[in-house]
């Protein structure tokens, strides 16, 4: 009984403090007051109020700095809003992912260095590996992001990866089509020739949702007229 009543008031003090940010009574990057302050106010221990600060640390809204105090960091909570988005449905997670890749190429096609081009060149080659294609897929997508150099970029292709994974094993969807090995390719060479605009170009080709290429199109066509190389003398 007491621990529930030890949960009851943490879960209680949660919303007095989520509340008070909420409220604007303090704004991001202000200092919330001391343990001793907040367990006063809130009429509760100062363990209470640590493990309520310790849950809205995990949930992205306060930020604790050792030897400085703990600082309001965000409006939202992160962890909720991640959790909603994994929930949402199997296109919409695909075309985020797909904004992710676009600019992550562009970003790669501008910072890459010769070691990224030889990495995407041998798991270019691996594509072909038999039972380990989508294992290679997923490899060669995400060094792309990788090449970009933005972390952020990274997380959250990770993160849209694993929740449309999961939606795909839990809701099998039947064989999804795949951009043909001309497309993978072209986007090597964008990002090899530093062409920006053709790197976000054929990127969007090959992170366009599987579902929606029902009609049996290659990649090649999806690109219309764009060509894929370019020569030297036509840049």
């Amino acid at each position: 009984m007491q621990s529930l009543l030890k949960t009851s008031l943490v879960e209680t003090a949660v919303d007095s403090l989520r509340c008070s940010i909420a409220d604007n009574h303090w704004n991001v990057g202000d200092r919330i007051p001391t343990e001793t302050q907040l367990a006063q106010q809130l009429s509760v221990s100062r363990g209470t109020v640590r493990e309520a600060v310790r849950v809205l640390v995990s949930q992205g809204m306060l930020e604790t700095r050792q030897g400085s105090g703990t600082y309001v960091r965000s409006k939202l909570m992160t962890a909720h809003a991640l959790q909603r988005a994994r929930g949402a449905r199997l296109r919409d997670l695909w075309e985020v992912r797909a904004s992710i890749e676009v600019e992550a190429a562009r970003l790669a096609a501008q910072r890459r260095t010769q070691g990224d081009l030889d990495h995407l060149a041998l798991l270019l080659e691996r594509r072909g590996d038999g039972d380990a294609l989508s294992r290679h897929d997923r490899a060669f997508h995400r060094y792309i992001v990788a090449a970009s150099r933005n972390q952020a970029l990274v997380e959250l292709h990770d993160f849209y990866t694993s929740a449309i994974l999961e939606s795909i094993w839990s809701a099998p969807v039947g064989a999804m089509a795949e951009p043909d090995d001309q497309a993978y390719a072209a986007i090597v060479a964008a990002i090899g020739t530093r062409d920006v605009e053709l790197a976000g170009h054929v990127a969007r080709v090959l992170s366009t949702p599987s579902l929606e290429r029902r009609d049996g199109s290659t990649a090649a066509k999806q690109l219309g007229e764009k060509p894929l190389y370019l020569a030297d003398n036509d840049r």
